[in-house]
């Protein structure tokens, strides 16, 4: 920024300087060489006035001085050099004056004027006085020379004026852009200073409210997720024991199964629970501390727990694992929970058969859930949290699974609308492990 204003600030003023400096050059030089035509004027009149009539006829002339350096002649009307110094015959401006009106023009390399002398009506005489053309052009360079200083002169100022007000104008801006970072990284108490620059002090007041509003936001947020989580986590809890303990003392060998697997559904409940506690905690893509587990094994256990659910609604269930990598290790529980949700909704929303697939591209597993169904809204709403008023979004479903990839570095999204195919794209480390990079 700061070069920039330098940069406008100089162009301005350099337009402004050759606006003003050119047409006064110009102007310099035409009264410069006006000036010195009006001095060999006047010197060829005070010589004409002491012409006397009989000088045709031998009566000696007495001339002025001519100009600073140069030179004044009388000459009769046959162009010969009675007094004083000239050419000799007497140049064109002379021969033109005897016509009877004054020339003032150049003469080679000198400027001339030529100035008639009158007797009875009749030009006797004339008086040329002359000066080199290269002494006006000096002083003419040295006017320029002059002018062009101070221009120069002119256009440092400005530099420096633009230089002192770049850096009172980008100094603020610096500041703020420092706070942003500071807030960025984590420290929501900062606040913008002021600057002493209206345009930027509004900025700062706006943003250190609207920082006001996101922590108090937060805090609600955090305050939330403490009371969420002391209010799920006892009767979570309190229902896992119970049924353990039925589990134990009941021999009825039609509820052990039934029990089995309320007792499994509570655990993947607590889990959830954990993980939504472990994202409102942190928004930081880092290596979640579930253990891992080989992505056949998550498969299979992903079959037996939704198959029967969609076997009751009359529908297949398959997963492709015959083609996933054996030496590969996920995160067993979000990646789970991941393909649980895409599961539930494609139960929910989809028809027909549902398929889970796993892609090896090298670096990353891909994981494919398709159906026969149609995804008919806009794409960008389906990971909307929660809904509006227009049908918008669906839940914090696909939102969660969401925020469970990005957590794991990997990303979610929408890969085809007909059949509609949700991808799970996550990074592999060159051991075979689940990589915690940054998301694609």
């Amino acid at each position: 920024m700061r070069q920039r204003v330098v940069r406008v600030a100089l162009t301005a003023a350099l337009v402004a300087v050759v606006l003003l400096a050119v047409p006064l050059a110009l102007a310099i030089r035409s009264s410069l060489y006006a000036d010195q035509r009006d001095t060999l004027e006047r010197s060829a009149l005070a010589a004409a006035v002491r012409v006397s009539p009989d000088f045709v006829t031998g009566d000696p002339v007495e001339l002025p001085a001519p100009p600073s350096g140069g030179r004044l002649g009388l000459y009769d009307p046959h162009l010969r050099l009675r007094a004083g110094s000239g050419p000799w015959p007497g140049d064109t401006p002379v021969r033109q004056t005897l016509g009877g009106e004054l020339v003032r023009g150049r003469a080679g390399a000198d400027l001339v004027v030529a100035v008639p002398v009158s007797h009875a009506e009749k030009v006797i005489g004339v008086v040329r006085a002359s000066t080199p053309a290269a002494a006006v052009r000096d002083r003419v360079v040295a006017a320029w020379m002059l002018l062009l200083g101070v221009a120069a002169l002119a256009l440092t100022v400005a530099v420096l004026v633009a230089r002192r007000q770049a850096r009172a104008l980008a100094a603020p801006l610096e500041d703020l852009s420092r706070h942003c970072r500071t807030v960025t990284e984590g420290d929501l108490t900062a606040r913008a200073a002021r600057s002493g620059v209206a345009e930027i002090d509004q900025v700062a007041r706006t943003h250190n409210e609207m920082l006001h509003t996101l922590a108090e936001l937060l805090r609600h947020e955090r305050d939330f997720t403490a009371n969420a989580s002391h209010q799920l986590r006892t009767p979570l809890t309190g229902l896992q024991l119970a049924l353990e303990a039925g589990l134990a003392q009941d021999d009825d060998a039609r509820l052990r199964p039934v029990l089995a697997e309320a007792l499994a559904t509570t655990e993947r409940l607590h889990h959830t629970v954990e993980e939504v506690l472990r994202l409102s905690r942190s928004r930081e893509t880092s290596r979640p501390t579930a253990g891992t587990i080989g992505v056949r094994q998550l498969l299979r256990e992903t079959e037996e727990r939704w198959h029967g659910l969609f076997a009751q609604d009359g529908r297949r269930l398959e997963c492709a694992g015959q083609d996933a990598p054996a030496d590969v290790r996920v995160p067993g529980g979000p990646v789970s929970e991941v393909l649980g949700i895409l599961l539930d909704n494609a139960r929910t929303h989809g028809r027909g058969t549902v398929r889970v697939a796993v892609r090896d591209l090298d670096d990353a597993l891909a994981f494919d859930v398709s159906d026969e169904g149609a995804v008919t809204g806009e794409p960008s709403w389906l990971f909307d949290r929660g809904s509006t008023g227009n049908g918008h979004g669906t839940g914090i479903g696909l939102a969660l699974a969401r925020d469970l990839a990005v957590s794991l570095g990997g990303r979610l999204s929408l890969t085809g609308r007909h059949p509609a195919t949700f991808t799970l794209l996550l990074p592999v480390g060159q051991d075979g492990t689940h990589g915690a990079g940054a998301s694609g």
